[in-house]
């Protein structure tokens, strides 16, 4: 296949074109800048020069992208929650793209409401609404290595820290994804939309893992992988979200934010029947992939 990606440059990015080159598929990847477009490079993709925020530069990209030949999927892993979706169906449209490929996310369901909430969901509205044949993948939180910013930095204060403060009863629901295992699932719904058939067209699928555990058992799995001796506090959540509130409003870059807290709250549990179904998706046991990452981190005791 003939892919366009957009978003290679990410974390994920950097898995989809890795695995996309493995697999002898020819691909071309947007690069706002001359750092990008080495790192989309080095990943086996040729980089197109162009900006999502840029509408011109965009159309000029997508242009590029098209000729020779045209692409035979357009693969956007850049995220929808700011507000680039319109031009980006526009810009595919008017290029003659015929089959996308779209990563959203599962936070999108959350009964809080971010404002990259009503951004993604309407971005997702106008993929439904295009005439493309599109996929919308929605992945629980991405783990896997040191890109994913959750567990990576879960695993390195499991390894060094005695006592671990942990927000809520440990009780409600996760569902991680390795990073490798969305990458396999973005692949294998560009090669369905390329199929006779296309058998994900109009298709929303939720991409997490085998089975929702809690977060006291993610905790334990994690520690576990570092062989950390960490003693676990339980803490009220009520006081600690006006503490992070706070603490947003005067820090430049948070590392924590009061959604993140409350969203601990939350249980996070997805079917992925129709995921394994129509595209083949076996996602990894997430012991396995914790573990894992805790060797590529070299954290692993």
């Amino acid at each position: 296949m003939r892919l366009f990606v957009l978003g290679g440059s990410g974390f994920l990015g950097g898995y989809v074109l890795r695995a996309a080159a493995a697999q002898g598929h020819q691909v071309l990847a947007l690069a706002r800048s001359a750092a990008a477009a080495d790192a989309v490079k080095a990943r086996g993709a040729q980089p197109v020069a162009g900006d999502l925020g840029d509408p011109a530069r965009l159309d000029e990209a997508f242009a590029l992208a098209q000729a020779p030949g045209g692409c035979d999927v357009l693969v956007c892993l850049a995220s929808l929650g700011f507000g680039h979706g319109p031009a980006i169906v526009a810009a595919a449209e008017e290029a003659g793209v015929t089959r996308a490929v779209f990563v959203s996310t599962t936070a999108v369901t959350t009964a809080l409401h971010p404002p990259a909430k009503q951004v993604r969901l309407a971005a997702e509205e106008q993929i439904r609404r295009s005439g493309l044949d599109w996929t919308i993948l929605r992945p629980t939180m991405i783990y896997g290595d040191a890109g994913d910013r959750n567990l990576s930095r879960l695993l390195r204060l499991l390894a060094r820290t005695p006592v671990l403060p942990v927000p809520g009863t440990g009780d409600c629901l996760h569902q991680p994804v390795h990073v490798a295992d969305v990458a396999g699932a973005v692949l294998a719904s560009a090669r369905s939309l390329q199929a006779q058939g296309h058998a994900s067209a109009g298709g929303l699928y939720n991409v997490a893992g085998p089975e929702p555990i809690p977060f006291g058992q993610l905790l334990r799995a994690c520690a576990g992988a570092v062989g950390s001796r960490t003693r676990m506090l339980p803490v009220p959540l009520a006081p600690l979200v006006p503490v992070a509130r706070g603490y947003e409003r005067l820090s430049r870059r948070p590392r924590l934010r009061a959604e993140q807290l409350l969203r601990l709250a939350e249980d996070k549990e997805f079917a992925i029947g129709d995921t394994i179904r129509d595209l083949g998706y076996a996602p990894r046991p997430f012991a396995d992939g914790i573990a894992a990452e805790a060797r590529l981190l070299g954290l692993a005791p």
